[in-house]
């Protein structure tokens, strides 16, 4: 087993290590220290990723707990909701689960988002790791503490922050996992470039193909660079104050685009994609950046599979439609949209702009 290990340093208690490793889920237990032991262990995944990871999970982390459980929530985004929430407290109530256990999530954003809201809120608070199998949950959501349930009117507008006490990105659960599913991952990991790290964008310029056709070697790095971003920005300002605001670029765009669609017909990688177009150009149009960027972001965004126009969610009124669910977003501030616009290449600001200025990119920006 080959792996990389780095941390997020949040405070002395609440730091934790985030493994990226290339080998088996079974062995975990035995290579990495990080492991909680308790009484119960309560593994939540989907019903598409328990046939893959589920047993050789329960083999990793047998030696640590005296009671392993599971439960498997329908996949995808439309299953991110309080009744999903629900039932894992349902396994752990009927299980007579206590302090003394600790949430596993297994699969990608939706299951680490809810399995860590259930393990901020129950009891007032439990241990759980992540156990990411998606890109977009390695490079992104798995790590930083956030956790959320979507409302019918905005995503992951109910939730919390709670750090996880580790998190391990097995390189071989990208294997199995869809085109789709990994270029919707790809998102994540392209928006670091723009807003923090130019010379990780050229990376990618020359490497996509490589990502894309899951060589080990390029996933490596992209995970492991996405991560170190990730860590040192989470450390700075953990509960999105200031500088964390900048790793939502595109989410503006991209979270009305989930909304306004139905959540689950646009991955939301594919949202966060149209979206950055969509922030490139606002930032171009407000004199922040030049077409030659926004072009080259876009190329990569095409070359990674990515949509780069966003979808039409009123006919009658688009980009009033878009408006009205961006204000809903939680960036917003007494009504004001906040967008995560780019300041130059490699640098990042939140900010606002004008209505009418947003209504003219999305008219330029959407099919």
């Amino acid at each position: 087993m080959s792996y990389a290990s780095l941390m997020v340093d949040v405070g002395a208690e609440r730091s934790y290590p985030i493994e990226i490793f290339v080998g088996n889920l079974d062995q975990i237990g035995d290579d990495f220290g990080v492991i909680p032991s308790a009484r119960n262990a309560l593994i939540v995944t989907n019903t598409v990723v328990e046939g893959y990871y589920l047993s050789a999970l329960k083999k990793g982390i047998g030696k640590n707990f005296q009671r392993i459980f599971h439960i498997s929530l329908d996949d995808g985004e439309a299953a991110k909701n309080w009744n999903s929430l629900n039932k894992i407290y349902d396994v752990l109530l009927q299980n007579e689960c206590d302090r003394n256990t600790v949430i596993f999530a297994l699969g990608g954003g939706v299951v680490g988002d809810m399995a860590g809201f259930a393990a901020a809120t129950f009891m007032r608070g439990i241990p759980f790791v992540q156990v990411p199998t998606t890109l977009l949950a390695q490079v992104d959501s798995s790590v930083g503490g956030k956790t959320a349930i979507n409302h019918p009117l905005g995503k992951n507008m109910i939730g919390a922050f709670y750090q996880p006490k580790a998190v391990i990105c097995n390189l071989e659960t990208l294997s199995t996992l869809p085109s789709r599913e990994l270029s919707a991952g790809l998102a994540e990991v392209i928006k670091y470039g723009p807003i923090f790290d130019m010379d990780f964008m050229q990376w990618l310029e020359t490497s996509v193909e490589q990502v894309l056709a899951k060589d080990m070697k390029s996933l490596a790095f992209a995970v492991h660079r996405s991560c170190e971003i990730k860590a040192a920005v989470v450390g700075r300002d953990e509960r999105e104050t200031g500088l964390r605001a900048i790793l939502n670029f595109g989410h503006t765009f991209g979270h009305a685009i989930e909304a306004g669609m139905g959540y689950g017909v646009w991955l939301h990688g594919e949202g966060v994609a149209a979206g950055m177009v969509m922030a490139a150009e606002l930032s171009r149009r407000l004199g922040m950046v030049d077409e030659a960027f926004v072009q080259r972001l876009k190329s990569l965004i095409e070359r990674a599979g990515l949509p780069v126009r966003g979808p039409v969610l009123d006919a009658s009124d688009n980009a009033g439609r878009y408006l009205e669910l961006m204000r809903i977003d939680k960036k917003s501030e007494a009504g004001e949209i906040r967008f995560v616009l780019i300041d130059g290449p490699g640098k990042a600001v939140v900010r606002g702009a004008p209505d009418a200025l947003v209504r003219e990119v999305i008219d330029a920006c959407c099919a």
